[in-house]
Parts: structure tokens; C-alpha cells; sequence
């Protein structure tokens, strides 16, 4: 009985370890593409650091302490105020039913998703209508809060709903009251949970880069911006190598403290039981009105007013000393089109909008022909796997910006072909595709395809009539993941891109730092085209998932 199960589980590890293409060549692209603009461009940055001189002189270092010191600060208070929201909206979410909670929910999940340049446009489209002055911190702050709750929501939230009644019953028939049963019961089970959302939100906090660079007015300065100044306005390439460096090291510290805990995540569950329920005192009804007009407030304020603001005329268009009409208007939409100055270097925003959907597209056709392979050899995992998966995973623990600092100082005057950018963006989005696609292809039934090649079908054959139907959904999916991370992305588009060649987020970043109503209108207008298709990206995911 002992050898039919070892013989059992030796044909199960041979069936799991058989694929159709050898795993050297399902890894050999994918590590190339690494190997070229990921780890080459990365050892070009550290042999930069290697100078004495960058580390020691006083200017440098003064430079390094006082961004250093901003981005801990801006990242540690932004997580704060966001799980000052977040853990009530936790509550609201896992322990009451009421009516609109899915679409508040879904709401508060949006903004995460938003292209950073359109959060930072929302606000400041909403100050703008509102007539307020507010201090770039604060702005800054309430924009990181607008983005990052939705990760505490969906982790210490999803963790309180799975908690079995049980634990809390029992205590409460002990004698223990609604504190003590927090304090001994509850909050040693969260605390995993709680930590892991602790530095997720940190980490997102303190490599955010488009919002701080559009709302800090120019004065703040964290890692990531300061990296983009010494490459593009104050040119210190060695300074911004070592800046990258340094933020390197601590996101890829706090990436790994959160890996080690987000594996210990264990709550005690019981999913036949449903612990949200309506409220019921005077007190829990007061909570759930009151905080869920709270939310819905403060999400919905910020994404309104970007429409709004965009077909409202509430300045002079051409600067303080040109006519003030207030009123609604088409003109911001309608001036994408026009070359008003008849410039042959100027760039129409629809133009933009073009570059990129075309650079959007580039990054899917290259993300899936990289990551198809590697999902499907890690669908069926050996050692190499286990070896080569983490690799993969490397370029979400670098930012944007040095990806993009990596690429200029290894290729230089190559960074001319626009094929860069995609290159850059698949980078980013790679790692999105393998986790979308890695599940679906390990979840087909080995039995299918085995009963297709006995009655003669070809591995070709098998694979278009087994596992493309299987993984349609799940490809598309991917796309889409990699299609919005791709219509959003800033940071190395910022560096990369050309003049002649801006996207849309570069270009809503160009109007917003330039003067007059019109310049600003139509920032307003690309960055609520931005956010519709970015919204309907989302929809497109959510449906695909629940269907």
C-alpha cells in the first residue's frame, strides 16, 4: 500500500513537471529581457555610486538627508490618516449590511487604480471649483489617503469578516467586555493583517512620485522626485544613482519585512457563517449613515469634480489680463484637436492621446509574450522555479523613475527609438500578467489534455482546443492589467519620453505647469478621458472576475 502511493505521487510530480516547450526555453526571453534593460541597467547605476566623491561630499549628503528624511516623514503621516479612515470603513465594510454598501465598496477601490496624475488633477480640479487654498502637504496627504484606503479595507477588513463569531461569543460569555475582547481576542488575530497593510500603504506612500511632483508646488521633494530633478532639471547623474540606490534598498527592506508577513496572515475563519449583518442599535445606525456619507463624500467630490471642472470656464484662458467669462464650455475638449499657436513642434493632445494607446497596446503584446511563458512554468513549479520566480518580481521593488534613470544611463542616445518607453512600461506591468495568467493555467484539468492527445489530437492541437478556450478569460484579464498600467504610468515616461512623442499623463502634466484657464481646462479635459478609460478598464476586470 506504502509503494502504490509513492508510485502514485512520483506519476503525479512527472505529470506536473511535463510541459510542452523545455522550461530552459519557456525562461530564456523573459530572463534575456531582464538581463538587458532590468539587471543591466541596474549595474550601471551602482558602478555610478562606486565614485568616493558622490558619497562624501557635503552637498550630497545634505541633499540625500533632507529628502530622506521628507519621504519618511510625508510616507509615515499619509499612512497614519489613511488607517485613521480605513479601519473604521473596515468596520463599516465586515460587520454591517446596508443599502449601497457594493457600490461604495467598488467606489473606494477606484482610486487605486487612477493614474496618480489624474488623482492629483481630481484634487485639484475639486480645490479649484471649491475656491480653496490648501498647503501642498495637506493636499499631498489627502491624496495618498484617497488612493491607499481601499488596502486597508480590502486586507484588515477582509480579515475582521473572516474572524469566527465564535472566539468573540465565547469571550463575552466569560465575562469579558466589548474592550478586552478587542484587546485579547480580536486584535492578536488582525495584527498580522494589520501590519502587512501597515507597510503595503507605507511602501506606496513613500515611492509616490506623480502626486507629490504635481501637488507639492514644486517645493517638496521625496526620493523619487528629487532623482527625476538631478536627471532632467538639475543635472547630477551620480547624485540621482545613489538617491536610486538608497531608495532601492529600503523598498526592497520593506518589501521583503512585508513578504515575511503577509505569509502569516491566519485568522480563524468560518465561512458558513455571515458576520455582517444590518445595524441594529441606535448607536450602530448612527455609525453607518453617518461614516458611509463620510466615504461617499470623500470619494466622490475629487472624481466629479474632474468632469465638472472640465467643461467649466472659471478663469481667463489666456493669463490674468485677458477677459474673464465664467460659464459652461466644450472649448477644452474641442482646443485637443487645434495647433492654435500653428507651431511645428507643438504636440496636439489628441495626439498624445494616440501615443498612448499605441504605447498602451505595444506593452500588452510584449508583456504577454513574456509572461505566457513564465506563468505556464510556474504553473507546474520545480526548484528552478522556486529560484527563478522571485527575479521576475524584482522590478516592482524598483520605482518607476529609476527604472526609467536605469535605461538613460545604459543606453543613452539610444533612448532616441520610442520602443523604450513600452520597454519600460512592460517592466512594471510583467509581473501583473504572470500572477493573472499563472493561476488560470494551473488550474487546468490534466486529464483534458491527456484525453486529447489519446485520441490523436497534436500538442498544438491540444492547446487550441483545451487551453485557449480555458484561458481566454484569464488573458484578457492580463491585457487589460497591463493595458492601464501602461495608459497611467509616469514616472519613467517622464524621463523616456521625447518632446514630439508626450502621453497622456506627460501631457496633463505639461498644461498643468503652464498658466492660463485654457491650459488648464484642458488638463482638466485629458485627465477625465484618462480616468474614463482607466474606469472602464476597471469595470472590464471586475466583470471578467465575477462572471
Amino acid at each position: 500500500m506504502y509503494l502504490g502511493k509513492r508510485v502514485n505521487r512520483l506519476m503525479v510530480r512527472k505529470r506536473s513537471a511535463r510541459l510542452p516547450i523545455p522550461r530552459f526555453g519557456l525562461w530564456l526571453f523573459p530572463l534575456l529581457f531582464l538581463l538587458a534593460f532590468f539587471f543591466y541597467p541596474l549595474s550601471k547605476i551602482l558602478r555610478l555610486t562606486f565614485d568616493a566623491d558622490v558619497f562624501t561630499a557635503p552637498e550630497n549628503l545634505q541633499i540625500a538627508y533632507r529628502v530622506t528624511l521628507f519621504t519618511f516623514y510625508q510616507a509615515g503621516l499619509s499612512t497614519l490618516l489613511t488607517f485613521f479612515l480605513g479601519i473604521p470603513a473596515s468596520i463599516l465594510f465586515s460587520r454591517f449590511n446596508f443599502f449601497g454598501k457594493p457600490f461604495l465598496r467598488a467606489l473606494t477601490a477606484i482610486p487605486f487604480m487612477l493614474p496618480t496624475v489624474v488623482v492629483a488633477a481630481a484634487f485639484n480640479s475639486a480645490l479649484s471649483i471649491l475656491d480653496l487654498q490648501l498647503a501642498p502637504l495637506t493636499l499631498i496627504l489627502l491624496a495618498h489617503v484617497f488612493y491607499n484606503t481601499t488596502i486597508v479595507v480590502r486586507m484588515v477588513g477582509g480579515a475582521l469578516a473572516s474572524l469566527d463569531p465564535k472566539l468573540e461569543q465565547a469571550a463575552r460569555s466569560l465575562g469579558a467586555n466589548s474592550l478586552r475582547v478587542w484587546r485579547e481576542v480580536t486584535f492578536p488575530l488582525l495584527r498580522p493583517a494589520l501590519v502587512a497593510a501597515i507597510l503595503l500603504v507605507f511602501l506606496f506612500d513613500f515611492t509616490s512620485f506623480g502626486v507629490i511632483l504635481l501637488l507639492g508646488g514644486g517645493k517638496l521633494a521625496t526620493l523619487e522626485v528629487e532623482i527625476y530633478l538631478r536627471v532632467l532639471k538639475l543635472p547630477n547623474l551620480p547624485l540621482a544613482a545613489w538617491l536610486a540606490l538608497l531608495q532601492l534598498i529600503f523598498t526592497l527592506l520593506i518589501s521583503f519585512l512585508y513578504s515575511k508577513i503577509n505569509a502569516k496572515i491566519t485568522t480563524q475563519t468560518a465561512p458558513r457563517f455571515a458576520t455582517a449583518r444590518p445595524p441594529q442599535t441606535f448607536r450602530e445606525k448612527i455609525f453607518v449613515a453617518a461614516f458611509a456619507l463620510l466615504l461617499a463624500a470623500f470619494f466622490i467630490a475629487p472624481l466629479l469634480s474632474l468632469p465638472i471642472r472640465s467643461f467649466a470656464r472659471l478663469e481667463a484662458d489666456r493669463g490674468d489680463r485677458a477677459e474673464v467669462r465664467v460659464g459652461l464650455t466644450a472649448d477644452y475638449y474641442k482646443e485637443l484637436f487645434v495647433n492654435r499657436r500653428g507651431s511645428l513642434f507643438y504636440v496636439p493632445p489628441v495626439q498624445a492621446a494616440i501615443n498612448s494607446l499605441s504605447i498602451a497596446a505595444a506593452t500588452v503584446l510584449f508583456s504577454l509574450t513574456l509572461g505566457f511563458p513564465v506563468a505556464l512554468a510556474l504553473s507546474r513549479p520545480t526548484r528552478l522555479e522556486k529560484i527563478l520566480d522571485p527575479l521576475i518580481m524584482l522590478p516592482l521593488g524598483a520605482s518607476a523613475v529609476m527604472l526609467g534613470l536605469g535605461l538613460i544611463v545604459a543606453y543613452g542616445r539610444a533612448l532616441a527609438s520610442p520602443i523604450f518607453i513600452p520597454i519600460a512600461h512592460t517592466l512594471i506591468a510583467l509581473p501583473f500578467v504572470v500572477r493573472a495568467l499563472q493561476p488560470a493555467i494551473a488550474a487546468i484539468p490534466e486529464r483534458l489534455r491527456q484525453a486529447a492527445t489519446v485520441l490523436g489530437a497534436s500538442p498544438f492541437r491540444v492547446w487550441q482546443t483545451i487551453d485557449l478556450p480555458i484561458l481566454r478569460r484569464a488573458v484578457l484579464t492580463a491585457a487589460t492589467f497591463a493595458f492601464t498600467i501602461s495608459l497611467g504610468e509616469f514616472g519613467a515616461t517622464l524621463l523616456l519620453s521625447r518632446p514630439e512623442l508626450p502621453t497622456i499623463p506627460v501631457a496633463i502634466a505639461r498644461f498643468l505647469a503652464q498658466p492660463g484657464g485654457l491650459n488648464y481646462g484642458q488638463a482638466m479635459a485629458l485627465s477625465t478621458i484618462l480616468m474614463a478609460l482607466t474606469i472602464l478598464c476597471i469595470l472590464f476586470i471586475e466583470k471578467d472576475n465575477h462572471a
